[in-house]
């Protein structure tokens, strides 16, 4: 009888420490697929900005410049505000049209809140005066602030 007893303690105290663990385990996953889901998400508003930043047509230079202003935050947002009315004017004045190909975006550091994503794009623009267009090679150095669920784009650096 007491040997039954003893190994149903210790059957006992196994299941328990399974379970502890499994549910260790559980948590310690789910706060990897969470860490790697916000390194998704911070790429892409990266990806996306580098995207609105070179996708501008005369025709619908204030929808671009609307669509650029969406994806920002803080000092970067109110510089491209204040500076909207010279972005269309020239843009329209030029008569100029970019677009985009071969775009790739890569995390340099993140945290909680914050992050620091490098973006590569290839530009083509053309305007009367260059008909054909001009490709031409862009990366950005993207300081992203994460508000509510969204990444926002708070500084922005052209790098050589």
């Amino acid at each position: 009888m007491k040997t039954s007893r003893l190994t149903t303690l210790i059957l006992g105290v196994l299941v328990i420490g399974l379970a502890v663990a499994v549910g260790w385990v559980g948590v310690l996953v789910l706060q990897k697929k969470s860490d790697a889901d916000q390194r998704a998400k911070a790429v892409q508003a990266a990806r996306q900005m580098g995207v609105n930043l070179m996708t501008v047509d005369h025709a619908s230079a204030q929808k671009d410049l609307d669509r650029m202003l969406a994806g920002t935050t803080g000092d970067l947002k109110n510089q491209l505000a204040t500076q909207s009315k010279v972005f269309i004017d020239s843009v329209t004045k030029a008569q100029t049209k970019s677009t985009v190909s071969q775009v790739d975006a890569a995390v340099v550091s993140i945290d909680g809140d914050s992050a620091e994503v490098m973006v590569s794009l290839n530009g083509m623009v053309t305007n009367p005066k260059v008909p054909g267009g001009v490709t031409r090679p862009y990366r950005y150095l993207m300081d992203l602030s994460k508000s509510g669920d969204r990444w926002l784009v708070s500084k922005l650096e052209m790098v050589p």
